[in-house]
């Protein structure tokens, strides 16, 4: 007999490799014309989106990173599930970003209020709008993947929150420039992070779903359960296990009792179909036992 790992299977981040590398030249070119314009302006709203657009691209570089080391093969023979898991890991790193940048956003805001501070508001507008426009191009590149790979999600959920920030921005551009208080640049520079924050935690949410190994959220394991039970000649279904590798790759193990005259070659076959076309599971693990055997009663966890 041979064995077999994981490392050859296709994954969705893979796919939309491309559209993470566009994204990131545009992001990272005009992060750069974003944070000497809002050191040279004074306005905290367009610092806050600078900060988070360096976020973007620290996060757009580590989930494409992580696209290439989750197809790389593995040459020691220990990772026998590949590294498809570093696509999630990159999605953690997005959220402390998002997370560290509101965080920073509203420390600074705070020391602002009771402070005077000089904003020029035509350089917040110019800049805001070119950043707006950067990041839609962004968000339509990324949002055909952000379905399928949560590496992908990781990155549109950040270049969206920058996508708030650049209307922030214009925004206190606009009511900087109207009122003289610069004021509006601090409150809006505290709703963006609270934005920001919000979208941390959602995403945040998603990955220790995956990394706590919770079964799917659209795969409740009653369901496995009994439509592994109805294939015909299973007596009984258990040491049911069932969860996410990383974005499209669900994984699934399951031990399948049946009678003494069924044939387990028969059982096994119908029960991957189940899980294959009922389920989307491509690579299910099912152990076919006599309803004579005892030994999953010795297991003690």
């Amino acid at each position: 007999m041979s064995g077999h790992s994981h490392a050859g299977t296709g994954h969705a981040g893979g796919a939309h490799r491309w559209r993470l590398q566009l994204s990131f030249v545009l992001v990272a070119g005009f992060f750069v014309v974003e944070l000497v314009t809002a050191l040279t302006s004074g306005s905290l709203a367009l610092l806050s989106d600078a900060g988070h657009m360096a976020a973007d691209v620290v996060a757009l570089g580590a989930a494409l990173v992580a696209t290439r080391i989750a197809t790389r093969k593995d040459t020691t023979g220990m990772r026998t599930f590949g590294s498809y898991r570093a696509e999630v890991f990159a999605s953690g790193l997005a959220v402390l970003l998002m997370l560290g940048v509101s965080m920073y956003i509203a420390v600074e805001a705070l020391r602002r209020i009771g402070g005077a501070a000089e904003v020029s508001s035509t350089p917040m507008l110019v800049v805001g709008a070119i950043g707006l426009v950067v990041n839609l191009i962004a968000l339509l590149l990324l949002r055909g993947g952000a379905g399928e790979s949560l590496n992908v999600k990781g990155a549109y959920l950040e270049v969206v929150a920058d996508t708030a920030g650049s209307v922030g921005v214009i925004a206190a551009g606009i009511l900087v420039g109207a009122t003289g208080n610069a004021w509006w640049d601090t409150g809006i520079a505290l709703a963006i992070a609270a934005f920001v924050a919000v979208r941390a935690v959602m995403l945040g949410r998603e990955v220790l779903t995956v990394l706590g190994q919770h079964a799917p959220t659209d795969m409740a394991p009653e369901d496995v359960t009994t439509a592994l039970a109805a294939v015909p000649g299973v007596t009984d279904v258990h040491d049911l296990h069932v969860w996410t590798l990383t974005s499209g790759m669900n994984v699934a193990t399951a031990h399948l009792m049946t009678d003494a005259d069924t044939d387990a070659h028969t059982v096994l076959d119908q029960a991957r179909s189940v899980m294959r076309t009922r389920f989307g599971v491509e690579h299910a693990t099912l152990q076919v036992e006599p309803d004579t055997h005892t030994g999953c009663k010795e297991v003690t966890w």
